[in-house]
């Protein structure tokens, strides 16, 4: 567990930047109907930009905004490990990335170096908060400054990548992989494909709060199964929105 203590599991959750395709600025409307002729939707294969722009644009971070960041770690409480879990949320999103900002510059003046852990986070949560970053005008942390490294120089955790082996065509989800290697996921009431209209419909950021840190622990119980880890998994702690 020592070995450990550096590394920042994270999981983010984002939204369409607007609630509907018509409310985005002219040019962004048209950017988007160019996207959208090669997008298929799920329930309408005829479906379209209106439609598409509810079901796909929270995944593509010119469209989108992020909503909430949660993270974790593991600390030691005399003899005892603990799993520290918080979630960032926030409707401004400049304040939500200078917050999560303000947790990287401490974490990381606490350890030498900082490694993030995620599933996926290599080709989708660490390219969207940098790329989220520099559209709100915010200073890249060092340990995201990934322009012009070599992947082999970029140290961040993936568990996706972990698990593929090598093999870059296999794409498993978080909940699958889960599943596969009998870890309990947490039972919730939404799924990532309902963050959008929870937030836009119900502005619930405390539901998604709760269901980013599901896919945080899960994440991290992933991760200590494909290393090959046996110590007990931690009890899971939930930090205070104002304990940073």
């Amino acid at each position: 567990m020592e070995q450990l203590k550096n590394i920042l599991f994270i999981d983010i959750e984002t939204v369409p930047v607007v609630p509907g395709h018509a409310m985005l600025p002219p040019a962004l409307q048209a950017e988007w109907a160019k996207k959208a002729k090669y997008l298929k939707s799920s329930n309408d294969e005829n479906a379209g930009p209106d439609v598409l722009y509810g079901e796909k644009a929270g995944i593509f971070s010119e469209f989108a905004k992020v909503v909430c960041i949660g993270f974790a770690s593991f600390h030691k409480h005399g003899d005892t490990w603990k799993f520290r879990m918080k979630s960032l949320t926030n409707d401004d999103e400049k304040v939500l990335l200078n917050d999560f900002c303000e947790v990287i510059s401490k974490f990381t003046g606490r350890y030498s170096e900082l490694r993030f852990c995620g599933h996926n986070i290599k080709e989708f949560d660490i390219p969207f908060l940098c790329r989220r970053m520099v559209i709100n005008d915010l200073q890249l942390p060092e340990c995201m400054q990934l322009s012009g490294k070599k992947p082999w120089e970029i140290s961040h955790l993936d568990t996706l990548e972990l698990w593929r082996f090598g093999d870059y065509k296999h794409f498993t989800s978080l909940a699958l992989l889960a599943a596969v290697l009998g870890i309990p996921s947490p039972k919730d009431d939404i799924d990532g494909s309902m963050v959008g209209e929870v937030y836009w419909k119900e502005r619930d950021l405390a539901r998604i709060g709760k269901y980013c840190l599901r896919d945080v622990l899960t994440t991290a119980k992933v991760f200590l199964r494909l290393k090959g880890i046996k110590d007990e998994f931690p009890e899971p702690v939930f930090v205070d929105e104002h304990d940073r």
